[in-house]
């Protein structure tokens, strides 16, 4: 070897040296900055939300605060409905169609399931479709209303509580409520036509990762996810998608998406239990449908639905209305919702 490739070796092996120096400090620099952004403040409550929250109240399960809201309409009726909400959002779903609703019913009631929205999102926690079901029973109970027949509102994750729910009543468990209808819209009640999204499946399935990405969840990867599940001529304001994140991020509950989200995978296992209840009930029942919905597309989604469940009435809205159809076309929903609930 000369002299002159011992020195370019020398040369070679100090600028080697200075780039893993330069790495290290630039990595040493990254940790405190990822730091902060891990730990990112929730957003501040929109006033709309504030409002929301305000006029709510909570109630004690299991040692966990759970939100509620109900609202008093006609001293003539004595209907009560009861709406419960998707995933990852909470009850402020309902927000567009509270009023209407509170014209037509003697009680209107609405409540964020645990680990969602103003309610407690305890972690570590095992949540299930059965504690959450459980939950809306234990509600029923603190408002004095286990003997009043009760009409249920659901959508998305709410659906499969109110399956849950529905179940229980038919196999007339302790506890359970009387119900006098249900009405589903876009939940993905049957797992074979169920198409979650790409996030879903990557959080649900991510063991020892899912602190990090749930951690890693922003506002921006939150409200791309969540606008690809809304039709392209209906998607929500800049604001209406702070004001989901903000429900999310309330309590962390971003933190604990991933244990939520095994209701997926709840689905699967116990399909025939709450398929079962749906198929086999003489409850009063209905679905409204936003056929764009990418989650339980269509036709596949409504064409087992009919086939399977032939007791119930369907409405179909409009062809470019996706998953949310209570935000979505809240006219539409509710002129669809009172048909059904004045046809009997």
């Amino acid at each position: 070897m000369t002299r002159s490739d011992s020195s370019n070796e020398e040369e070679c092996s100090s600028s080697r040296g200075i780039m893993r120096e330069w790495w290290l400090h630039v990595g040493l620099l990254c940790v405190p900055l990822i730091a902060v952004y891990l730990h990112i403040p929730p957003p501040q409550l929109s006033p709309a939300l504030q409002n929301w929250r305000s006029a709510g109240h909570h109630f004690s399960f299991r040692g966990n605060k759970i939100f509620y809201r109900e609202s008093y309409g006609p001293l003539g009726s004595s209907d009560v409905v009861l709406l419960l909400h998707g995933f990852p959002t909470s009850s402020y779903d309902w927000h567009k169609i509270w009023e209407p609703l509170t014209q037509r019913f003697n009680r209107v009631i609405a409540l964020d399931f645990l680990g969602f929205g103003f309610s407690d999102k305890p972690r570590p926690h095992r949540y299930s479709i059965f504690e959450q079901a459980s939950v809306v029973e234990a509600l029923l109970s603190h408002l004095g209303l286990m003997d009043q027949r009760v009409n249920i509102l659901s959508h998305d994750y709410g659906d499969t509580v109110a399956l849950e729910l529905l179940y229980r009543s038919d196999q007339n468990r302790t506890g359970h409520l009387t119900i006098n209808s249900l009405c589903l819209s876009n939940g993905g009640i049957f797992p074979e036509t169920h198409h979650p999204r790409l996030l879903q499946k990557v959080l649900k399935d991510a063991g020892f990762l899912s602190p990090v990405l749930t951690r890693l969840c922003n506002f921006m990867v939150f409200s791309r996810g969540i606008g690809d599940v809304f039709g392209p001529y209906t998607q929500p304001t800049e604001a209406e998608f702070w004001d989901m994140w903000t429900g999310v991020r309330f309590n962390e509950g971003n933190l604990v998406m991933d244990s939520i989200l095994q209701y997926i995978n709840q689905r699967l296992k116990h399909r025939d239990r709450w398929v079962g209840a749906l198929t086999s009930t003489f409850v009063p029942l209905h679905i409204i449908y936003g056929p764009m919905d990418p989650v339980n597309p269509h036709p596949d989604f409504i064409r087992l639905y009919q086939k399977l469940v032939q007791r119930s009435t369907v409405s179909v809205l409009d062809e470019h209305i996706s998953h949310y159809p209570q935000l979505e076309d809240p006219m539409g929903f509710m002129n669809a919702y009172f048909n059904f609930i004045n046809s009997f």
